[in-house]
């Protein structure tokens, strides 16, 4: 089997259609992904929670075959798969499990994806919640100890801010 085809694969698609294809991936019993976070959008008149994609016009499919490549190319709203140089963007299945654990906890807000790599801050060891043992780089802004993990296949990194007393005391050096 061309491994070409194997693995995570992120598929760029049209502006405000991620669920859409998401969905419509799901009918073909592909294996996707796309992470959704809980944001507060406000209006005159109210303040409602609503979920978005962590990562705008992207939809993460898990292919086996080159039929699954031409499957999920074929969705309405699909446009392309990723492609760093003449390498297609390919996410290990441990970034894949970072990404639900992110997306998946109660206690972590506020997510943002930024590609730009942090160049200060102390990494720490977070010791409690559902991110028990994942080693993150701290950002200190307005007393808010923020996370950022860092996406390596995607070069992206998320954000998000999580309660001071889950980090360990002493920093850890990776």
């Amino acid at each position: 089997m061309n491994h070409l085809y194997n693995g995570w694969h992120v598929l760029y698609v049209r502006s405000r259609h991620e669920k859409k294809v998401y969905e419509a991936l799901l009918d073909l019993s592909l294996d996707v992904f796309l992470p959704l976070m809980k944001t507060k959008k406000k209006w005159s008149d109210r303040i409602k929670i609503v979920y978005q994609p962590l990562f705008p016009s992207y939809v993460f499919v898990n292919l086996n075959s080159p039929s699954d490549y031409n499957k999920a190319l074929s969705v309405s709203g699909a446009c392309a798969y990723i492609k760093f140089g003449r390498d297609f963007a390919k996410v290990s299945e441990d970034e894949i499990n970072k990404i639900k654990l992110l997306v998946g906890s109660e206690d972590i807000n506020n997510l943002v994806t930024d590609a730009n790599i942090p160049k200060v801050g102390e990494i720490k060891k977070i010791e409690f919640g559902s991110l028990s043992g994942l080693e993150c780089e701290i950002l200190k802004a307005d007393n808010i100890n923020k996370i950022i993990v860092r996406i390596e296949s995607l070069q992206q990194n998320i954000t998000a801010v999580i309660p001071s007393y889950y980090f360990e005391n002493k920093s850890v050096t990776i």
